[in-house]
């Protein structure tokens, strides 16, 4: 993603957890300076003594790091006893190598721009290293777009054509009906057995154990990944993509 679009991704995040510690603030300051209010409102206290905004800022972001850093702890540990369902693709939802010593586990979702961005390190990483596996798994969480499409990719994926329909999608932007219709064109799916498969329950099986199982990693959006049995967040490039493989082959 360039960075034109990422900064005002970035003010907008910015502005979004701001507003999130701002109100998070005033009730802990509500909470901790109630007895001494005795009358006076919350908003002229803070008036008065505007120096304990900073700290209160300060007390509750290293709060929220230690949280989300401590789940993310949790998180690791459950990977080891999670790594065979991790590693096993549903039906064609893979790439590469398929002995390859390090498995790379992208969760990933079609309207997600940041999986999009992602692709070309996926690609390269591929392309440049024989003894890669990746496994694909639907991870749908941006909407009702995002599940149709989950669904047609697990239907392509049993027919042997998954990364030719993941591909056409993504490369046609937002999963909406005209694009999927257009991958599916694209991929040369037999449309009658995928539109059977689209609506079955091993393909609502799956996207549900996948949710099940970001749940118990802590993925709260996508891209995520487990490559060697460690997980990563947020997109990536094709050095940090190949970077967590060979810390996984030093690891072996």
């Amino acid at each position: 993603m360039n960075g034109k679009l990422l900064r005002p991704l970035a003010l907008a995040g910015a502005l979004i957890l701001s507003a999130t510690l701002g109100a998070a603030i005033y009730a802990w300051i509500a909470r901790a300076t109630a007895p001494q209010l005795a009358g006076t409102t919350i908003r002229q206290y803070l008036l008065d003594h505007p120096e304990v905004l900073p700290e209160a800022m300060d007390r509750l972001q290293a709060r929220e790091n230690a949280r989300a850093e401590q789940a993310q702890a949790t998180a690791q540990t459950a990977v080891g006893s999670q790594i065979q369902a991790l590693a096993k693709p549903y039906a064609g939802a893979w790439a590469g190598n398929p002995n390859g010593d390090v498995t790379v586990v992208a969760f990933l979702d079609y309207a997600c721009g940041y999986c999009r961005a992602s692709l070309p390190g996926i690609a390269e990483l591929l392309a440049k290293d024989p003894g890669v596996r990746v496994v694909y798994r639907e991870y749908p969480v941006l909407g009702p777009e995002s599940v149709v499409a989950a669904r047609w990719a697990l239907a392509a994926a049993e027919q042997g054509k998954f990364r030719e329909f993941h591909e056409a999608l993504y490369a046609a932007g937002s999963p909406t009906d005209a694009a999927i219709a257009g991958a599916l064109a694209k991929a040369g799916l037999d449309k009658p057995a995928a539109e059977r498969a689209a609506a079955s329950k091993p393909v609502e099986g799956e996207i549900l154990r996948n949710r099940q199982l970001g749940e118990k990693l802590a993925m709260t959006g996508t891209p995520s990944w487990v490559v060697g049995g460690k997980l990563l967040y947020g997109a990536q490039t094709y050095q940090g993509l190949a970077t967590a493989v060979a810390a996984a082959r030093g690891g072996k």
